[in-house]
């Protein structure tokens, strides 16, 4: 029962804002890094961002610097991914994970959820 849950994701318009969920159970989130990841089809899985499990630190991908923010809310096991200033080449599946420290790198993430389709288009 080590599970995450990724909500949030619909279609909206270039321009537009998703505030993206991942609920965790069976572990605490603020025990891990959390990280956020998208996959378009026919294109390898990209570190969007992560939030350090200890002191709170954040990295953001250059391409979505200055548009997105992650966050925790420990009281209720869930990180969010305020998504700005949508762009079409934002449209993949987000996924999160949960891992021992805060990188990019696939590999030290143990859990994985589903994933949430994002679609920026008009």
């Amino acid at each position: 029962q080590l599970q995450l849950v990724e909500s949030g994701g619909e279609l909206v318009q270039p321009g537009g804002s998703l505030r993206l969920s991942c609920a965790a159970s069976g572990f605490a989130v603020g025990n891990y890094a959390i990280g956020w990841f998208r996959q378009a089809p026919g294109k390898e899985r990209e570190g969007v961002s992560y939030i350090s499990s200890s002191s709170g630190r954040s990295y953001y991908a250059d391409s979505v610097k200055g548009r997105f923010t992650i966050s925790r809310d420990n009281a209720k096991n869930t990180v969010y991914l305020q998504m700005n200033s949508l762009k079409p080449e934002d449209t993949a599946v987000y996924i999160c994970a949960a891992g021992t420290l805060g990188t990019m790198v696939s590999r030290f993430y143990r859990y994985w959820g589903q994933g949430t389709q994002v679609t920026v288009s008009s």
